[in-house]
This record gives C-alpha cells, structure tokens and sequence, in this order.
C-alpha cells in the first residue's frame, strides 16, 4: 500500500529571488575556496625563490604572461573581496546595519570597495 498524499516540496533555488545578499554569500565562499588554490601559488613563489635564479625565473615567466596576470588579478580579487565581506560579517555579528536597506547597502559598499582596493593595488604594481 503506497502513500498517495501530496507534500510539499522543500525549497529550492528555482522558488528563491535572486538578491545580493544570496549572491555575496555565495560569492564569499568561492573567493574562500579560490584563496585556498591560490595558496598553492604563493608555495610555488616560495620554493622558486629558495631554489634559486633559473627557477625564479620560470615563475616569473609564467606568472608574468598575460594568463597568469589574470589569473593573480583574480586572486587579489578574491582576497580583496573576501576582506571586505568578513569585516562586513563581523558588523552584522554585532548587530549593526541589521535592518534590509542598511544590508543592502553594506553589500553594495563591500563589492565597491573589493574592486577600488583590487584596482588600486594594480595600479600601484603597475605605476
């Protein structure tokens, strides 16, 4: 004998609005999971630089081609914007700008600072 009764389903992302405040969650922990590979990055830095000249420079010749600048682009995004979002979690963890429009707000102004603070820092490599 089976059950015929409808049940509701459970929630899903195609019954969900999409809003900032999903989005950033989401984006916050893929620029967490993208830190994490870019770690592997910063030990090959280091391993090129203790194991001398010619493997410093195999580094610098990859990271220095047009992929691997985008590639460390995205990972000063990543860093820039996973900054901005954890000191805008801590806010919110103390109970400020807990209302919709202020979280709005916040959100907006995390993502304006992530891509200035990526800009600037190029800028300043780069000049």
């Amino acid at each position: 004998m089976t059950d015929k009764t409808e049940r509701p389903l459970s929630p899903h992302l195609q019954i969900y609005k999409w809003q900032i405040t999903m989005a950033m969650s989401i984006m916050h922990r893929a620029t967490g999971v993208a830190l994490t590979f870019g770690l592997f990055i910063l030990g090959w830095w280091l391993l090129a630089a203790a194991s001398g000249p010619e493997a410093y420079d195999q580094f610098r010749s990859i990271i220095g081609h047009p992929a691997g600048v985008f590639v460390m682009m995205g990972l000063s995004f990543c860093l820039f914007y996973h900054l901005c979002t954890g000191i805008r979690h801590l806010f919110l963890d103390s109970g400020l700008f807990f209302k919709i429009p202020e979280i709005y707000a916040s959100g907006y102004t995390a993502l304006v600072c992530a891509v200035a603070l990526t800009a600037m820092f190029w800028l300043a490599i780069v000049f």
